[in-house]
């Protein structure tokens, strides 16, 4: 039981309460016409003036319940209860009065909890005074306990529906991180690979080197070999059990594999211009990754779409994706449109999954309704790709090739040693984001 009041009264405030936005000043301009009107049109209600009065300078505590959801109740209970202390103990009942309750939904919805908890005590001490003094019965009592009840659990929900939200959000970026790790393991894996060739083909010349190549030689063989053994185990890891794919990740060049029409969907035209032997593997990835989420949703959520258009543009300096299609009703389609056999995460996550992907790149990734008609998803990538993904990159150049030639130099084998840094690639499998690779850069 002590453990449960410790962990509701150091509860957190729920992340990014929204600003004060139009609908807060809308309310409070109506509030502030309807109630001097209720006490106009009600002239034999007692204390009216006092009581609109007290409403109406109260008006503001809607304006920051947000901010301060206890401050906001302390203040509207706290002065309703003193009221009748001016009132000659009479107590004003404007049905105005009522727009006080999204003070306690706020508190419960926002608030931290020991603030929760301080403004029920608030709450309850305004009840029980009026039930001490005879200004409730005790039948009025119990139904005010009822709404602020329910006007509680409300907040509750939807509290909690809010947090479930985020934890869903934050496991569909883990799970695009994870993806992207796989693609830049692929990458990696790829130079090191090369590594140990070159080491292997050193190893067939040997005879007319120095043996402190050959030595070194059989070294960058060895530093390569465990670099893909301990990627191989971080993929395993990252999968949690999943057996391990060794098939090569998608480039931009299968993204041609999209064209054609499926059984009863649109025709799929793809186009790719420019000059793409230039396009790092990650970036590569990355559009095939966008291009196939970006079709599939289409062929899942585009009404009557008779043709999607699939363009990527390789530049000098970046890559830019566009998916159009022709369908109707642009503007109902499901902002997250994620389809559990495109591989992201489905349950209306896809979009938040590319924009993710996109932006773990350096690139930026946005979707929404078509000028005239249909969807686009439009994306657009870095060649540098993030400072991360691009690191695998230039670890192959860097440290792979270019190392097995420093090794081959007079300096022998302690050149050898600037080459088993390259066992700082197999180093980064202990980084499990995907943006923990850029150490390999280093």
């Amino acid at each position: 039981m002590r453990s449960l009041l410790r962990s509701v009264w150091d509860e957190p405030r729920p992340a990014a309460a929204p600003a004060r936005m139009w609908r807060d000043w809308l309310l409070a301009a109506a509030l502030a016409v309807l109630i001097p009107l209720e006490a106009v049109l009600r002239p034999a209600l007692p204390a009216r003036i006092a009581g609109a009065a007290l409403l109406v300078a109260l008006l503001p505590a809607l304006l920051w319940r947000r901010e301060r959801p206890l401050a906001a109740v302390a203040v509207a209970f706290g002065t309703t209860a003193l009221l009748p202390l001016v009132t000659g103990g009479v107590s004003p009942e404007l049905y105005t009065m009522a727009y006080l309750l999204v003070l306690p939904y706020a508190l419960v919805r926002w608030g931290s909890g020991r603030e929760i908890v301080l403004g029920a005590a608030v709450i309850a001490s305004k009840i029980l005074i009026a039930v001490a003094i005879s200004q409730l019965v005790l039948d009025d009592a119990l139904t005010g306990l009822i709404v602020m009840s329910s006007v509680t659990a409300l907040g509750l929900a939807f509290r909690n529906r809010a947090r479930a939200r985020a934890r869903e959000l934050d496991q569909v970026k883990l799970l695009e991180r994870e993806r992207l790790a796989r693609d830049l393991h692929d990458t990696v894996a790829h130079h090191v690979s090369a590594m140990a060739i070159r080491a292997q083909a050193g190893l067939a010349t040997s005879p007319n080197d120095p043996a402190a190549a050959t030595d070194a030689l059989r070294l960058i063989e060895t530093e390569a070999a465990q670099a893909l053994a301990e990627m191989r185990a971080m993929v395993r890891v990252l999968r949690r059990g999943e057996p391990l794919d060794l098939a090569p990740s998608p480039g931009m060049g299968d993204v041609t594999t999209f064209a054609g029409r499926a059984r009863g969907g649109p025709e799929v035209d793809v186009r790719i211009t420019g000059d793409v032997s230039g396009v790092p593997p990650s970036v590569g990835a990355a559009v095939y990754r966008l291009a196939q989420e970006s079709v599939t949703n289409a062929r899942r959520h585009a009404r009557h779409a008779s043709r999607i258009e699939v363009r990527v543009d390789a530049g000098d300096e970046e890559v830019r994706l566009r998916v159009s299609d022709d369908g109707d009703g642009g503007h109902g389609r499901p902002a997250g449109g994620g389809s559990a056999g495109s591989g992201f995460g489905g349950g209306g996550f896809g979009i938040t999954g590319m924009v993710e992907r996109a932006g773990l790149l350096g690139g930026t990734c946005a979707a929404g309704p078509g000028p005239d008609r249909g969807w686009t998803v439009t994306a657009t990538l870095p060649l540098a790709g993030a400072s991360g993904a691009a690191g695998a990159s230039a670890v192959a150049g860097a440290s792979g090739l270019a190392g097995a030639s420093r090794v081959a130099g007079a300096s022998g084998v302690a050149g050898a040693s600037g080459v088993a840094g390259a066992s700082g690639v197999a180093g980064a499998s202990g980084v499990a984001g995907a943006s923990g690779l850029a150490g390999a850069a280093g």
